[in-house]
């Protein structure tokens, strides 16, 4: 513990389990080495820990700070942030952190989840908030706190304890082949090479609408993508029909994005042109999203193995890929009659050819491609 003085004003500066804490005191050093002496009584007493927790900090005060200085700063999704605080905060309005328990945020937990939403484009339709939604509030508000006690607003956090609710398998709606041939001949001169590569490629929807001319390579054959949702660069290979597809993409003359309005700005959503084009190929329950499903739901009932489709979709963690496992049935008996063939050789009376059939991925992706 110790007095500093920076300018004409004094501070006190001491650490409280490890954690450093300084308060300015003002330009007398008789009341800064009061203000010091108080301190090592309280901490030595067990009262500091009630000065702490009392610090009056409203929720929503404290959540403008955790935008401004993790979220935005440190995330790529830092909108969504703002977006279940958006939720979140009307519930803790008005209280100071210190005064939030672990019942309250169990009791945000249970009313969140029995809220129900409007279906986009169903009018009159409506539905719970899944349990993904809600889990993910719990994440924010989680995180919030835990932000509270690293920052020295509080001293524990009452999200420690509450547990995610439970959820379901996630979801996989992929198309099949002739759903996809539907689709593209359904779809406008605008839409179609964005559709063309989100199921030829697994892009996500922001890697294409970002998409600027100087990360593709025509030659080689390879998109690159520096700004990824998980942050590392990945490579993404083009078959001849999306070489084809981009180039037919008229380039504007002062943009260097490959799908942009007249103006040169990136398009910001082609939500409505996809939904025109689902409607009149008569396929319903589907998102864009979900043709990034249907490139790894496609390469996976081709035989291509999951940590390969792993790589193509850029996935950090292969569990994310095993969602694909269930649709390699052939591939999982060519692998066992692999096995038998490698084994048989050696002891079986009538050696089994060793021939095994290559896979070639290049050749995966043409065949589904629609000419």
């Amino acid at each position: 513990m110790i007095i500093r003085k920076r300018g004409s004003t004094y501070f006190v500066d001491y650490y409280y389990h490890g954690r450093r804490c300084r308060e300015t005191v003002g330009n007398n050093r008789k009341l800064a080495e009061i203000v010091l002496k108080k301190r090592q009584i309280e901490i030595v007493e067990g009262r500091f820990l009630d000065k702490k927790k009392n610090e009056r900090i409203k929720f929503e005060d404290f959540a403008e700070e955790f935008l401004s200085l993790h979220s935005k700063p440190n995330k790529k999704s830092w909108q969504s942030d703002v977006y279940n605080l958006r939720n979140i905060t009307p519930f803790f309005k008005g209280r100071n952190l210190y005064e939030i328990t672990t019942h309250d945020i169990e009791k945000y937990k249970a009313e969140r989840s029995k809220k129900e939403i409007i279906l986009a484009g169903r009018p009159g339709c409506v539905k719970l908030i899944s349990p993904s939604t809600v889990n993910r509030d719990l994440a924010t508000i989680k995180t919030m706190l835990n932000k509270a006690v690293e920052w020295g607003k509080l001293e524990n956090s009452p999200a420690k304890n509450v547990k995610f609710l439970r959820e379901p398998n996630g979801r996989l709606r992929y198309l099949e082949k002739e759903e996809i041939k539907r689709l593209l001949s359904n779809c406008s001169a605008r839409i179609k090479p964005i559709v063309i590569l989100a199921v030829f490629t697994g892009m996500r929807r922001g890697e294409i609408l970002g998409l600027k001319w100087h990360d593709i390579d025509f030659q080689r054959g390879i998109i690159y993508l520096l700004d990824t949702k998980n942050g590392t660069k990945r490579e993404v290979f083009m078959n001849d029909f999306v070489k084809k597809a981009i180039i037919k993409v008229l380039k504007h003359p002062e943009s260097p994005y490959v799908f942009c309005n007249k103006d040169g700005r990136p398009y910001h959503g082609v939500r409505k042109s996809f939904f025109t084009a689902l409607k009149k190929s008569g396929i319903l329950n589907f998102r864009l999203h979900d043709l990034r499903h249907t490139f790894g739901s496609q390469l996976a009932m081709s035989g291509i193995d999951i940590n390969t489709i792993r790589e193509l979709l850029g996935h950090k963690d292969i569990r994310m890929t095993l969602r694909y496992s269930h649709l390699s049935q052939d591939y999982k008996k060519r692998a066992v009659d692999i096995l038998g063939v490698n084994m048989g050789t050696n002891w079986a009376q009538e050696p089994v050819s060793d021939k095994t059939e290559k896979i070639d991925i290049s050749q995966v992706l043409e065949n589904i491609a629609v000419v």
